[in-house]
């Protein structure tokens, strides 16, 4: 009974993983989709390059709970069912991996760099203000967010080992840490290639519907003048 309880925990923690909140805060916002401008990547940062903070804001917290709550659940409330930190570790896996494979849309999902925050803070605060540390360490003088992202990855699991030995959260902060490192191979490129956008830098794709539809109807009206001059 106890692994049907683990299986149901993994799973739920997937389908909340797969709530892509950069697209659901897009539409609720009337914002272009994130997926469209940019990176293409539908997380917080590439949701800052449409110029709307809040937007931003709201997903990244959205994006590091839908990491936090479901490790928490089972820290709470999983030992009364025998649920341990090895059903922990892979809950915080799974609903990292419903962040990169969201089933509710498409299987195209982020990096998931706030998902993987959020598990790292629930394991263990320490831990995750560590590499999150780290993180800003890399932003403040640098100005990337990639970077700062692999850079955090590339340290989680050394911290782990050696401030906190050998746990069963390292089954899910190693695949965590190569998975993110692996997603950003586009931005490893561009790094290296000098072409990688800074923090908070627009997009230029990145303009609201609304926006967009005027643009069209303001050109056809332009048009429609000089078609009668």
């Amino acid at each position: 009974m106890v692994y049907l309880y683990s299986l149901l925990a993994v799973l739920a923690a997937y389908l909340v993983g797969s709530l892509s909140f950069a697209v659901i805060v897009s539409r609720l916002m009337k914002l272009s989709d994130p997926r469209g401008y940019g990176s293409k990547n539908p997380g917080a940062t590439n949701v800052l390059r449409s110029g709307n903070k809040a937007a931003a804001v709201l997903t990244l917290l959205l994006d590091a709970l839908k990491g936090y709550v479901p490790v928490l659940l089972v820290q709470l409330f999983g030992p009364r069912i025998g649920l341990g930190d090895t059903t922990a570790a892979f809950v915080g896996l799974a609903a990292f991996l419903g962040h990169l494979w969201p089933v509710f849309f498409s299987f195209k999902g982020g990096k998931g760099v706030a998902t993987a925050a959020g598990v790292l803070l629930a394991f263990n605060p320490l831990l995750g203000a560590a590499t999150l540390a780290s993180w800003l360490l890399i932003v403040v003088f640098f100005r990337y967010s990639s970077l700062a992202s692999i850079v955090a990855a590339a340290f989680a699991p050394f911290y782990q080992l050696l401030i906190w030995g050998v746990e069963p959260a390292l089954l899910a902060i190693v695949p965590m840490s190569l998975l993110l490192i692996w997603r950003h191979e586009g931005n490893i490129r561009k790094l290296l290639a000098g072409t990688e956008s800074r923090l908070g830098q627009k997009a230029g794709a990145a303009v609201a519907p609304q926006a967009r539809a005027h643009g069209h109807h303001h050109a056809r009206h332009h048009g429609h003048r000089r078609g009668h001059k």
